[in-house]
Formats: C-alpha cells, structure tokens, sequence
C-alpha cells in the first residue's frame, strides 16, 4: 500500500513538474514590406559570384552575396533533367527580423520536354544592402 501511494504520489509531481514547464507563446509575425529588386543577368555578375554559382549549380542551394551597398540573393534548383524550366520570384519583403526570398521552379511545358540536356536553373535577385538575416522560404 506504501509502494503504491509512493508510486501515485510520484507520478502526480513528475506529471505538475512537466505541465509547469510547459507554456504557450503566440509569436506574431509583424506584415512585410516588399522590397525593390531586379533580376541579374548572368553577363552582369560579379566575377567571384559567377564562380561560386557554377561551383555550386549541381545541387540545390541558396547563397546570399554582398558587394558594395547591394545584396544579392540567389536561389538554385540543382539539375533538372531538362531544359525548359524558369524561376518566378513569389516574394522579397522585409521585417524588423528579417528579409525573406520566396521562389518557384516552373517546369517546361510538355512540348519543351523532349531530348534535351540537363539544366540547372537559379535565379539572382539585387537589392539594396540589408542588415537583417535573409530566410529563403
């Protein structure tokens, strides 16, 4: 009878020590602001960026460059086995936090599919320099 009261009693302070410990925040997420961009050309990237983008094109990734007072943001999808495909941007805001980068691979249309050689699709995104960490959504 000791056993057991001692095993309940147990249970019930090891059950209110974990429902103390335990507490639910609300995080709002304050609305972003877009922000301006233009879509880089691969003739107008910076020589070191180039380099670091074919180094990395095989596999998907996301880089983020500073030169002077530009950012850029790129977004690469890593091989595809075809050609055909384009990148949309769906969104660049900023926050107090953060600057966050949407993106969406459109496949080629059924037409463009046909014996083609891999692509590697990414997109490079300039803006203006920021201090806040960018989050690729």
């Amino acid at each position: 009878m000791k056993k057991t009261k001692a095993v309940l009693l147990g249970v019930i302070l090891w059950s209110l020590l974990l429902i103390s410990g335990c507490n639910f925040i609300r995080i709002e997420e304050e609305p972003r602001k877009p922000l301006e961009y233009s879509i880089v050309k691969n003739e107008d990237l910076p020589a070191e960026l180039a380099a670091l983008i074919q180094e990395k094109k095989a596999n998907e990734f996301q880089l983020t460059y500073q030169s002077e007072k530009e950012l850029f943001l790129i977004k690469g999808y890593g091989q595809q086995m075809s050609g055909g495909y384009s990148i949309s941007v769906e969104e660049l805001g900023v926050t107090s936090q953060a600057v966050f980068f949407r993106t969406q691979l459109i496949g080629p249309s059924d037409g463009k599919v046909a014996l083609s050689p891999p692509s590697y699709p990414y997109i490079v995104v300039k803006t203006k320099y920021r201090k806040e960490p960018v989050i690729f959504e």
